[in-house]
């Protein structure tokens, strides 16, 4: 299958017929605790991460209170969700820049977002686009994977997946086109066993034969 202009056009139709509505499944308040979420989601599940910060932003509100927190409590609170040593110590150094820096608030700024240890492009898009609404695409596993299978966007590298998502889709469908990619990934386009044969988009993809004759083969 060849994927013109006319069937990404397709593709996108049926994701925003499918996921319309569709939402972060992290749990926050503000940018600060969706910025430390989305930190504590590397290799980890968003049911985890909403069990863990539930328990700590019971005992921290601000930058600050991390801060006060200190390192070894912080380890303790987040341990449950993997690589805690690495990301207790990435989240009190953005802490302390968020203090020192910008007033203890998470800035509305891209480049800004990046300087914060443990803030990479993935997670300053996420809170760009969710907690103040700039059109972004974060690309993870689940966007890379999917835009590559529906030939929406190509690419080997995650910004090379981000710049042709922002090419072949409509700006002011950025950010609502995360969140069908990542609904979509999670739910059916799954990495091993996607379920081609109940999925809505198997007409307009190109990798819906190959991966269902795939999956067959290891049943």
């Amino acid at each position: 299958m060849r994927v013109t202009k006319k069937i990404r056009e397709e593709q996108l139709a049926i994701l925003e017929e499918t996921y319309r509505g569709a939402k972060p499944e992290l749990i926050f308040h503000n940018p600060f605790e969706l910025l430390i979420a989305v930190i504590l989601s590397a290799q980890c599940t968003d049911k985890r991460v909403n069990v863990t910060t539930k328990r700590l932003f019971s005992k921290v509100k601000s930058p600050e209170d991390i801060m006060a927190m200190g390192l070894a409590a912080l380890e303790n609170e987040i341990r449950d969700c993997g690589l805690f040593r690495n990301k207790a110590k990435n989240i009190l150094a953005a802490c302390q820049m968020l203090c020192t820096e910008f007033g203890g608030q998470v800035p509305d700024d891209f480049d800004a977002l990046q300087r914060l240890p443990g803030v990479g492009r993935k997670t300053a898009n996420v809170v760009m686009s969710v907690a103040f609404h700039h059109p972004a695409i974060a690309v993870d596993t689940h966007v890379f994977r999917i835009a590559n299978r529906l030939q929406l966007a190509t690419g080997t590298t995650p910004l090379a997946v981000e710049q042709g998502l922002m090419k072949n889709i409509p700006k002011e469908k950025w950010s609502d086109a995360h969140h069908w990619l990542i609904w979509h990934g999670r739910k059916i386009c799954k990495a091993r066993k996607p379920a081609c044969d109940i999925c809505p988009l198997a007409p307009v993809c190109p990798s819906a034969e190959p991966l269902a004759g795939s999956d067959t083969k290891t049943k």
